[in-house]
């Protein structure tokens, strides 16, 4: 069964943000993406707009929000719902900032009439704030003509048209499977406005990710472990599952227990810099760096399919 994620942003600490704040923040969060950072600004651009001219009393009607992310894993997706979420909620768009991840597992059931009730408490609990529905296309499996998707798919469909002022709907996943559901569900593609496709990092983009992260938990790389670092990158793309930041999240994660184990025998005498600093060696005892006769130690794959919380994409 899946588990459903509901991610509160920033804005219910108390103080809300400009829209200007919020696409800084997101700039600063997402290395690269700049065509994917210019949609969003495009389309906050339109809502601020949509405002102004209510306020002068001019005709005026709801935009369509709904929306398609599609991308590799890790390509920053479930950032970017995020930050919209608290743009909508900025602009009156939606009552709440907040995010209710979910999959097919939370929304379809495995025997009759289980679905529907599935699918309208996740709706419930999404209400006045974004749904967010990851690998969205696997709602829909016309192989199985026992599959409860289509129920789900149809009740969505509903409510994406009769609340679309009560709830914004993220569909997200590959690109190309998602260019199928849509096609296999025209009612679906006509009812989502903004279709944004987020590429993948360059292996430079990924270094800078990197460089973001560490020093975002108070670490710092070697010069010797930033090389050690570009080069378990550039070994890593190539490898099966590769999910971008999220992969590289889960490196740098490693490269600390590494620097842990290392320091853990002189933890009664240790300065702050040693405290701070990942060294080579904590890099290059990764598996990725062990494949000399051809075989490869899969560990650092099968560590990249975990789930993880839902901001971490």
């Amino acid at each position: 069964m899946g588990q459903v994620q509901e991610v509160e942003t920033d804005e219910e600490a108390g103080e809300e943000r400009s829209i200007e704040e919020v696409l800084e923040q997101l700039d600063k969060e997402l290395v690269g993406l700049r065509p994917v950072k210019d949609r969003i600004r495009e389309i906050a651009a339109l809502l601020v707009i949509d405002r102004l001219r209510q306020d002068e009393g001019l005709s005026s009607t709801r935009p369509s929000l709904h929306m398609s992310f599609t991308g590799n894993p890790g390509t920053g997706k479930t950032t970017v719902a995020m930050r919209m979420a608290e743009i909508l909620h900025r602009l009156g768009y939606i009552e709440k900032p907040k995010v209710v991840s979910v999959t097919r597992d939370d929304l379809v059931g495995q025997y009759v009439g289980h679905t529907a009730p599935k699918t309208k408490d996740v709706l419930k609990r999404a209400k006045g704030g974004v749904l967010f529905i990851d690998e969205a296309y696997y709602l829909y499996r016309p192989e199985n003509e026992r599959d409860y998707g289509q129920e789900s798919i149809e009740i969505l469909l509903q409510v994406m048209e009769a609340e679309r002022e009560d709830l914004v709907v993220v569909l997200a996943g590959y690109r190309d499977r998602m260019e199928d559901f849509f096609r296999s569900n025209p009612g679906m593609g006509s009812r989502v406005a903004h279709h944004i496709h987020f590429p993948n990092f360059s292996v430079e983009e990924l270094m800078a990710i990197a460089q973001l992260m560490i020093g975002q938990q108070d670490y710092e790389f070697t010069d010797d472990a930033e090389e050690a670092f570009h080069e378990y990158i550039e070994r890593r793309v190539r490898r099966p599952r590769f999910a971008y930041g999220r992969s590289i999240r889960n490196a740098i994660d490693r490269a600390r227990l590494r620097q842990a184990a290392r320091l853990y025998e002189r933890r009664d005498s240790l300065s702050r810099e040693e405290l701070m600093t990942i060294e080579a060696e904590d890099i290059r005892k990764s598996s990725v760096f062990v494949d000399q006769d051809g075989e490869y130690d899969n560990k650092e794959d099968d560590w990249d399919k975990e789930k993880l919380p839902a901001n971490a994409a």
